[in-house]
């Protein structure tokens, strides 16, 4: 029996599951709601073997013991944070589990395998924050995720925030304010006055701007303000989808484009401006429904790296395999 096990940790805690190769839909999983933590370094590889090894090793004792062939975790911030992960993870899951077949991915890298697979195309992951990733199988290509200050386009941070600055704009009167967005503010976070003493300090202010996202999409049916900033938001989403674009991939016509998050759940107020945008943005490209999600993708590259059938395009920081040399 092949095993593997697949890792997703991101900032709502760390996810695991076991499943057998060629049975991936039978998994078992493993959660944890504490986040890996993220300091100086990068992301503590410390923090997370302590939260990952108990929670491997319950499910492989449940599955009748042994080692795993072979383990991927997506983490968010593995691009840019993850150096001390890939420092320390290969050798401390090798004495710990067994492991000896190891890739260290992009959590963008496993939301493209959870939704697509490993065919070409493009993946958005459009949550708190929004990244565009695409693949011709050659070589990676990303667009935005350059977090809620400097980036992440129609991600949930950046609605919430518009959502916020209209009902501000109609707090004080100025053009293209809200009423209807100002009184949900008020609702949920109490007088214009109050509300950057609540914010600004906060360590998680991409969450608290995104938790006003729904607010911009309930009031879309009846406000222009609202529906307007979500016609902005799949605008920013479709450029970013198609800046990673392969030309001609997945379909006859063009690319195949798999929107992920929580975003594309806020409904209709986004979704047909964003078909629109697609259309003429990217003509001949196919939205598509994405199959899985990020642990679904991290069995499924587990899956590949223990059979050696490993198609998405390796990479030093997105996409780092580690292989003993007789593995």
């Amino acid at each position: 029996m092949t095993r593997v096990l697949g890792v997703d940790s991101g900032g709502s805690g760390l996810r695991v599951a076991l499943a057998e190769a060629g049975a991936l839909d039978k998994a078992g999983t493993a959660v944890s709601a504490e986040p890996v933590r993220t300091g100086p370094d990068g992301i503590d590889a410390g923090h997370m073997l302590e939260q990952l090894v108990p929670m491997a090793r319950s499910l492989l004792e449940r599955s009748g013991g042994g080692e795993p062939a072979a383990v991927v975790i997506g983490a968010a911030g593995m691009a840019t944070l993850g150096g001390r992960l890939r420092a320390e993870l290969p050798a401390a899951l090798a004495a710990s589990l067994g492991v000896r077949r190891l890739g260290l991915a992009a959590d963008a890298v496993t939301a493209y395998a959870g939704a697509l697979g490993q065919r070409p195309g493009a993946v958005v992951a459009a949550g708190t924050g929004m990244i565009a990733l695409g693949t011709d199988l050659a070589s990676w290509r990303r667009a935005d995720g350059w977090g809620h200050l400097l980036g992440d386009c129609g991600g949930g941070a950046w609605i919430g925030r518009a959502g916020l600055e209209a009902a501000l704009r109609a707090h004080d009167g100025r053009r293209g304010g809200s009423r209807p967005l100002l009184a949900r503010m008020e609702a949920l976070f109490g007088p214009a006055a109050e509300l950057p003493g609540q914010l600004y300090p906060r360590p998680d202010r991409p969450a608290v701007l995104a938790s006003f996202a729904p607010e911009v999409a309930a009031c879309a049916e009846h406000d222009p303000v609202a529906a307007g900033i979500l016609a902005r938001a799949a605008a920013h989403i479709v450029e970013a989808a198609a800046a990673v674009c392969p030309a001609g991939a997945g379909t006859p016509g063009g690319c195949d484009v798999a929107v992920t998050g929580g975003v594309p759940k806020l409904g209709d107020s986004l979704l047909v401006p964003l078909r629109a945008e697609l259309a003429d943005q990217v003509p001949g490209a196919r939205l598509v429904p994405a199959a899985g999600d990020p642990l679904s993708g991290a069995l499924l590259l587990a899956e590949a790296v223990a059979t050696g059938r490993l198609l998405l395009p390796p990479h030093p920081t997105m996409l780092h395999v580690v292989m003993e040399p007789d593995a």
